[in-house]
């Protein structure tokens, strides 16, 4: 039998935290490239070689879903879909810069 941890979210480190959000392929890369602005999913294809267009949905999606980034349907011909860094997501831009300088 396991026993499991009750860990208060006030007692973890925000660094943990946040790799525990960002753990997963291409996620970190994602985070990075969304602090200079809007990301679009070809552009991505494009930034990140070795990436694929599944692996790529799968790392945006669950970034939206722990709220890391907004998804945006632009209705401009064409038509497309933005990804923007969240309030939740700019809040973490200083850890992940001290983290980035380890």
């Amino acid at each position: 039998m396991t026993t499991t941890k009750n860990i208060n979210e006030e007692e973890t480190c925000p660094a943990q935290n946040l790799l525990k959000l960002l753990a997963g392929k291409w996620k970190p890369e994602i985070f990075s490239l969304a602090q200079a602005g809007s990301l679009r999913f070809n552009s991505l294809l494009r930034d990140l070689p070795g990436s694929n267009k599944q692996s790529l949905s799968t790392a945006l999606k669950e970034l939206e879903e722990v709220g890391l980034l907004n998804r945006e349907v632009v209705s401009e011909k064409p038509l497309h879909v933005e990804y923007n860094l969240s309030d939740k997501g700019k809040e973490l831009i200083p850890i992940f810069r001290q983290l980035e300088q380890l």
